[in-house]
This record gives structure tokens, C-alpha cells and sequence, in this order.
């Protein structure tokens, strides 16, 4: 999904001084160790090309999924729209952000959740090559199986790939139907180099 050239353009603005809205320690959150800045107005165009082409991709399945569910399917045809509607909530920050770790980082399971409009997939591209840049910090889900035992799940994320993955649970079929099977997801722990990965989420936060 993305150049080598958009990568290290991506990869280098971590360490900038300016563009970004909240730069959080994850340790001090006791939420890993490492770093996650969240991008300001304006987005770079890259960013805001990839989340805009995303969002289009990723409806039909978020429609489907509140369908098997029995869910609402609150999103409009497009993302502009849909950030208005995340505005009127009281949800206008925006949520895009770069994710860096050292040897010895991790991403603690979560849900990126921040109000009460929610888009149920999101996106995080490698700016980094695994196995050169960095070794470990394999991407983390873990499904929360309806009446049986937790599932994980490891993926290397090479440079310029994109992984969508749901964003607090996905349907799953059940002898009653479908049930929403819970998800949550990490990094394993770098073991050394760099590791820097941009994440697109497509509802805005409180």
C-alpha cells in the first residue's frame, strides 16, 4: 500500500517536533512500552488518501458484519460524511497515528475505542522491514471465542503492507446464528532494532 519513499517519509516524521496533536508514553500508561503519537489537522495527504480509499473498501463489510450481527449500520457512503457525524457526537480529534518501539517495546492487548461512534475495522502499515529494521514485535489478535478458550494469532507485518483487522469484534458463526466474538490486539516484544507502523482508524475521538 505504500512506497518505500512514503514509508521513510512516514517513518521519519515520528521524531518531529511538530504535526501531532498527543505523544503518549505507553509505560507511563502502563499500556506497553514504547510511543504513539496521534497526527493533527492537517493530516498529511498520504494519510488522508489511505483512510478516505480505505474507508470506501471497508463499508460493505462493516455493513455486512452489523447485518449478521443485528447491529445498527450507522455509516454513511463516505468517510467525510461520517467524521461529520463523529463531529456532531463530540468526537473531533483525529485519530490516525504513528506507533514507534525500541528493543524491549510492546503493545499491551486493547481495543481502540474513543466514544460512542465506532467503525468496526481498521489499518496499520509497516513503515519498517522486519527481520532488517527490527526482529520481533510480530502483530498481536486474540479472539475471545464464544463458551470456549481465547485464540491468538502472530503476524510479521512487512514494509508497506497494510492489516486490517476489527476493531473490538467480528461475527462468527454459532449454532444459533451469529455471535460477535470478541478481539483484541498488541505487539509482541521487540527484540531489537526499530519498529514504526502507521494506524488508521476511521472514527474520530472525544
Amino acid at each position: 500500500m505504500l512506497s518505500a519513499r512514503d514509508c521513510d517519509d512516514l517513518a521519519g516524521r515520528f521524531d518531529a517536533e511538530t504535526g501531532f496533536r498527543a505523544d503518549v508514553d505507553m509505560a507511563r500508561h502502563r499500556f506497553g512500552e514504547g510511543r504513539y503519537r496521534y497526527f493533527d489537522h492537517p493530516l498529511p495527504l498520504v494519510v488522508t488518501s489511505l483512510r478516505r480509499a480505505f474507508y470506501q473498501l471497508l463499508l460493505p463489510v462493516a455493513q455486512d458484519w452489523a447485518a449478521r450481527l443485528r447491529r445498527p449500520a450507522p455509516w454513511p457512503p463516505t468517510l467525510d460524511d461520517w467524521l461529520a457525524e463523529c463531529a456532531r457526537a463530540g468526537q473531533r480529534l483525529p485519530t490516525p497515528l504513528l506507533l514507534g518501539y525500541r528493543a524491549g517495546g510492546w503493545n499491551a492487548l486493547h481495543c481502540d475505542l474513543y466514544g460512542e461512534l465506532v467503525f468496526p475495522l481498521q489499518v496499520v502499515i509497516g513503515l519498517d522491514t522486519p527481520d532488517a529494521d527490527y526482529t520481533g514485535g510480530e502483530f498481536l489478535l486474540v479472539e475471545q471465542r464464544p463458551r470456549m478458550q481465547s485464540r491468538g494469532t502472530a503476524l510479521v507485518l512487512p514494509r508497506g503492507h497494510a492489516l486490517v483487522f476489527t476493531t473490538r469484534d467480528r461475527p462468527v458463526r454459532s449454532t444459533r446464528g451469529w455471535s460477535a466474538a470478541a478481539v483484541r490486539h498488541g505487539v509482541s516484544t521487540v527484540r531489537s532494532g526499530r519498529r514504526r507502523t502507521l494506524g488508521l482508524i476511521f472514527h474520530d475521538a472525544a
